[in-house]
């Protein structure tokens, strides 16, 4: 399953449990609430590890771009520089767009 997905699959989950939570208050259910409840839990958990693989994965694209962007500055390959800075500057992008 895609990443994105993961995500959507998670907000999905939390809503659906808000709203159980929500007809578990309203109808003095205290069952469909606790259930409503843990819904709600997991589709955060879902969101919140989708999005911590989403950073692993930046740190790892910003490091590897790094080491391009250093070793083409050192062979002086301004080619191998600049594409080495771009994929570091998308790792950088990829962890903040998953804060």
């Amino acid at each position: 399953m895609s990443n994105t997905s993961d995500r959507n699959e998670g907000a999905a989950e939390e809503l659906g449990g808000r709203i159980k939570k929500g007809l578990g208050q309203l109808l003095g259910d205290e069952q469909m609430e606790a259930e409503g409840r843990a819904k709600e839990l997991r589709g955060k958990v879902q969101k919140e590890e989708a999005k911590a693989e989403e950073r692993a994965k930046g740190a790892l694209e910003e490091a590897a771009g790094a080491i391009k962007n250093r070793v083409g500055k050192l062979v002086d390959n301004e080619q191998m520089a600049a594409e080495g800075k771009a994929k570091e500057l998308k790792g950088e992008n990829r962890q903040k767009a998953n804060q």
